[in-house]
């Protein structure tokens, strides 16, 4: 990735992790009020459902003259006692002396409601028992105690989680930001080299048409500027066809149809188309493979092309007169493709950038007969390697020139 373009990656990562921060915090603050409301609203019940169970239990009329009620078993939850309150037939407002007084407006309450008593907030509900009406109430302290311990520890968490997320969220887009721009790099490097390669046929085409049309020419040079034409529109065609290829191949991944393939057939096979090229160059092309026969699963017509390529590749280098050797033999529990050649070689620092596209190494690298290549070859077999698990091996050949080899696990036929 380019150096302009980092800034603008960690950019894109903050505003991606900022938003995901407000969500995860807008989310936070919903949970955590329903979380709180559910909380409060269970104990207040628990609360209702023992002032209920005070109201079954209240003795039946007045206290003792002096004396407290008779308050029900278990009835200190939150270690508040139960207060009652007796209303007379009178209007008589009877309780013990630790329990407050009660409001003239809420000594006929039903409830269960809260209301404010002497200060403190009180959980009520009454009910009719005998001759007298009969209020019980506890204080709803430890209900707000349990909330308010909620909400700090729900105030504690949240910016500790939000940091949490937001820095997660950061790595986490810089890591798919990060191949993402990768890759719209590429695409742009490769549509600029793309727009190169073609500009230079074009501008031949282009100027022995102009040429053409500027004066009447004899017919020798009409035919020398049509063969001109000629084989910059056949690089054009074979420039555009390897593009295509590598656009529908990168779409259309993983490939499909794998299956187990005779290297050594293919092998064979792909020699024969190359031998009238070797002939007519003068080249000692040879095929060895082993007697017995040797598989490896993938699909047929992405090897077919891999060999083709490595054996184009070799025989546009060599020059007229030189070797290039095809052999198929077993290493292990793999089976290896190695194609050698006595052309000029590729050079150490070169070989980790053979099979980028558009690359040539050496720079304006021309082929033995003079042409310049397109720089996709040899990417083209790279893609096809990597797509079928294979593994490459690039060094220096016995002939002289270069060893290109690929390995892959041995399949059963």
């Amino acid at each position: 990735m380019s150096a302009g373009r980092a800034p603008a990656v960690r950019r894109q990562s903050i505003l991606v992790a900022l938003a995901a921060t407000i969500v995860v915090a807008v989310v936070y603050v919903l949970v955590a009020i329903a979380v709180v409301t559910v909380v409060t609203r269970d104990l207040t019940a628990q609360v209702d459902g023992r002032l209920a169970q005070a109201l079954t239990r209240v003795p039946q009329g007045p206290p003792p003259s002096g004396g407290p009620f008779e308050r029900p078993p278990g009835d200190r939850p939150f270690g508040a006692p139960t207060l009652i309150w007796a209303v007379g037939l009178d209007g008589t407002v009877m309780h013990d002396t630790d329990t407050p007084a009660l409001p003239a407006e809420l000594v006929h309450v039903v409830g269960p409601e809260t209301a404010a008593v002497n200060g403190s907030e009180l959980r009520l509900r009454g009910a009719q028992l005998g001759d007298q009406y009969v209020v019980v109430g506890q204080t709803l302290d430890g209900v707000n105690d349990a909330r308010s311990t909620i909400l700090l520890a729900e105030v504690v968490i949240a910016p500790v989680l939000l940091l949490v997320v937001f820095l997660g969220a950061v790595v986490i887009g810089r890591r798919v930001a990060a191949p993402v721009e990768a890759a719209r790099q590429r695409q742009v490097g490769f549509t600029a080299d793309a727009s190169h390669e073609l500009r230079t046929p074009l501008s031949v085409i282009e100027a022995n048409a102009s040429l053409a049309l500027t004066g009447e020419r004899d017919a020798p040079w009409y035919r020398s500027a049509f063969e001109r034409i000629d084989d910059e529109t056949k690089r054009m065609r074979r420039l555009l066809d390897d593009m295509l290829w590598l656009a529908r191949f990168d779409a259309a991944r993983p490939p499909a149809g794998a299956e187990p393939v005779d290297l050594g057939v293919l092998a064979a096979q792909t020699a024969d188309r190359f031998a009238a090229i070797a002939e007519t160059r003068g080249l000692a092309l040879s095929v060895h493979v082993p007697a017995e026969g040797v598989s490896v699963a993938a699909p047929p017509d992405l090897l077919d092309r891999l060999l083709g390529v490595l054996l184009d590749n070799a025989c546009k280098f060599v020059p007229d007169g030189g070797t290039v050797d095809l052999t198929i033999a077993r290493e292990g529990g793999r089976v290896a493709v190695t194609v050698d050649d006595s052309g000029p070689g590729i050079a150490v620092d070169q070989r980790e950038r053979i099979f980028d596209r558009f690359h040539r190494a050496g720079g304006d690298e021309t082929d033995a007969a003079g042409a310049a290549g397109a720089g996709l070859g040899l990417a083209i077999a790279d893609a096809i390697v990597r797509a079928t698990g294979g593994h490459w091996q690039v060094g220096d050949s016995p002939a002289g020139g270069a060893r290109l080899s690929v390995s892959w696990p041995r399949a059963l036929a």
